[in-house]
């Protein structure tokens, strides 16, 4: 007879268990930003974050001005992608002016650093002269994609 009163107890509690609902995983990231806890994020709250603006609105499904913790991890996706696009587009960037510096003649573009971001491109390094300079200026200026150049090239 104990036996018989123990299997709804057990099937009680195992349903209880298993019918919870599940939440989703803790997302230490959503509960940082989330300042005033109330389960979703304002634009307020993750303004400070960069290039973040787009993958806000993106990911707001239901248009609201809110991200709840699932559109939050859309826009974490698309935030990444955004700034490894960003990142790519620099490291072209970077290549074709190198490869243009290549191109120049009478001019060791090996002794002349390229970095790039945002399509400002830095020039570092030696050049013999100011022919040599002007000619990797030139030479940067001309790649689609420059906005700027900095030069900042010594000459020995």
């Amino acid at each position: 007879m104990k036996f018989h009163r123990a299997i709804p107890c057990a099937t009680a509690v195992s349903l209880a268990i298993f019918a919870a609902p599940l939440h989703a995983a803790d997302n230490p990231k959503f509960d940082k930003l989330d300042k005033n806890r109330d389960g979703v994020l304002t634009r307020d709250e993750v303004r400070h974050i960069k290039d973040y603006a787009r993958p806000f609105i993106e990911a707001d499904a239901n248009r609201d001005g809110k991200l709840d913790q699932a559109e939050f991890v859309t826009a974490e996706s698309i935030h990444d992608r955004v700034v490894t696009g960003k990142y790519v587009e620099d490291s072209v960037l970077t290549a074709k002016v190198k490869a243009a510096l290549l191109k120049e003649h009478e001019l060791k573009s090996l002794d002349v650093s390229v970095e790039s971001l945002r399509g400002e491109v830095l020039l570092s390094g030696f050049v013999k002269d100011e022919v040599q300079r002007h000619k990797a200026s030139k030479a940067a200026n001309s790649v689609s994609g420059v906005v700027s150049v900095k030069d900042a090239m010594v000459v020995r």
